[in-house]
């Protein structure tokens, strides 16, 4: 199949049927080419609402897709430009969320977390090896092709994936997501191809107790940990786990990306290879338990997330002579909120969190929640949103790819009074949530959110029912207080 640009009309070669997914400027919808039956999924973009700028982030992403073909990575077949409409041809991959599978399974090892990384360290081989650094890999971009057992781990979205020449280092912006990223984006460093190893060693962490080796409520704290590489393996939980696994993460989380281990150097290392006899076959029931919390807590935060940024896409497109009181502020973004998520209104200006369904289909730039804002170190922001959060600040090629606007604004009076809105909103959601207060959680809250869930024993939660579930449920993702060394569980 063709996997370049052409002047055939979409619906020549391709059905439409049921739609997938939604984003401010794209729907993905199924569909089946005609001459093959295969079922794909295809991102349709409206170009029309696009900038010029947006248009070169959208054939930067494409050219990307179109250079990888691997079965670990969502592969796009291909790419029909149209007036006022882009279509993305990509794999249909139904299997939902790698993280949300394992804690769904009746056993999981050592040897299980080692065939995940595996796979995950192939589709970063494959992009390294065409000079690609895809610089946002994290749970949420790990999926699975069916549902099937032992189907392929697929890794997703290229929005934020950048080309470089061999193994250049440059400074090509502030990207990533907050846990995930590595010592010298942080520092402002030029990096390369050795972030994405570092975030598949913070990966592999997760996949071996369920919580991550960096972590802090607070998010400056946070930097300053991933920054010093003060991560431990504290006991219990830690004690079952081999030194092999734990040397492989030592090599991933190294603070000199220069001495860093490589994909292809990790694929070699013996508790990679060596599964079958270096990888315990222990049933890890802990890790699972805390896997499930973490799952949940990136869920639950990226519905608070949802509120706020649709707030504040609301709050933008206001006109007002004069700022309202906080209360009044408040309130109104409450009903305000609501209205612009039912009827799917968003003036760009901000990305919406894209819905917490496991349930994912191809790469959706549009559905990932990006912060864009003067290049510095973020301030710290609400917690609720921190461990999930995609940034990008003043990136001068690694703009977030994706077809939204990110347009940026100035520190001026009204963008200090939308700040407040989002804060004094957001408080209201936690205060609902830690008062177990579900009446007043609707009254705030994004209702369109539906995600497919194994701790709901395979049903559909949606609409309300999907925050109703996570508050009858409360005791699986309300953490402790964390430490560097105390992680949540």
């Amino acid at each position: 199949m063709a996997t370049t640009a052409t002047c055939t009309r979409f619906t020549d070669d391709y059905q439409l049927f049921e739609e997938l997914g939604k984003g401010a400027f794209s729907v993905v919808r199924r569909c089946v080419k005609k001459t093959s039956t295969q079922e794909y999924a295809a991102k349709i973009i409206n170009t029309k609402k696009l900038s010029a700028r947006d248009h070169q982030k959208l054939e930067r992403e494409a050219r990307i897709c179109r250079l990888l073909k691997h079965p670990n990575i969502v592969r796009l077949h291909d790419s029909i430009s149209e007036e006022g409409f882009h279509y993305l041809v990509f794999d249909l991959v139904t299997g939902g969320e790698l993280f949300e599978d394992i804690v769904a399974r009746e056993y999981y090892s050592e040897a299980d977390a080692s065939h995940c990384i595996h796979q995950i360290l192939e589709s970063v081989n494959h992009i390294h090896q065409h000079d690609i650094v895809h610089r946002d890999l994290k749970p949420e971009n790990l999926l699975l092709a069916s549902k099937c057992k032992g189907a392929a781990v697929k890794l997703a979205d290229f929005g934020l994936a950048i080309e470089v020449q061999g193994e250049q280092q440059a400074w090509f912006g502030f990207a990533g997501t907050p846990g995930y990223l590595s010592p010298e984006v942080l520092r402002k460093d030029p990096y390369g191809k050795p972030v994405d190893i570092w975030a598949c060693g913070v990966i592999l962490y997760i996949l071996l107790v369920g919580y991550p080796p960096f972590w802090d409520e607070d998010q400056h704290k946070l930097y300053q940990q991933i920054k010093a590489g003060a991560y431990d393996f504290p006991s219990p939980e830690w004690d079952t786990v081999t030194p092999e696994a734990k040397n492989l993460i030592n090599q991933m989380l190294t603070i000199n990306p220069a001495k860093r281990i490589t994909a292809d150097q990790a694929l070699k290392h013996p508790w990679v290879c060596q599964r079958s006899t270096v990888a315990s076959m222990m049933h890890r029931q802990e890790t699972v338990e805390c896997l499930r919390k973490f799952n949940a807590r990136r869920k639950l935060k990226g519905a608070i997330l949802t509120t706020m940024l649709v707030s504040r896409n609301f709050s933008v497109g206001r006109q007002s002579s004069a700022p309202a009181s906080p209360a009044a502020s408040a309130a109104g973004l409450a009903g305000q909120a609501a209205k612009s998520l039912l009827n799917k209104k968003s003036d760009g200006g901000v990305k919406k969190r894209k819905s917490s369904s496991s349930v994912h289909l191809m790469p959706q730039s549009n559905n990932k929640n990006s912060l864009v804002s003067p290049a510095q170190e973020p301030a710290p922001l609400q917690t609720a949103m921190e461990p999930q959060t995609t940034v990008v600040h003043n990136a001068t090629d690694g703009i977030k790819g994706s077809t939204e606007s990110c347009n940026t604004t100035t520190e001026d009076e009204d963008l200090k009074v939308r700040k407040q809105e989002i804060i004094k909103i957001t408080e209201q959601l936690i205060e609902a949530i830690n008062n177990g207060d579900f009446e007043a959680y609707t009254k705030i809250c994004d209702p369109g959110l539906t995600s497919f869930e194994p701790e709901a024993l395979g049903n559909l939660v949606e609409g309300m029912d999907f925050h109703k579930f996570y508050f009858e449920n409360r005791e699986w993702f309300c953490p402790r207080t964390a430490s560097p060394s105390t992680p949540p569980s």
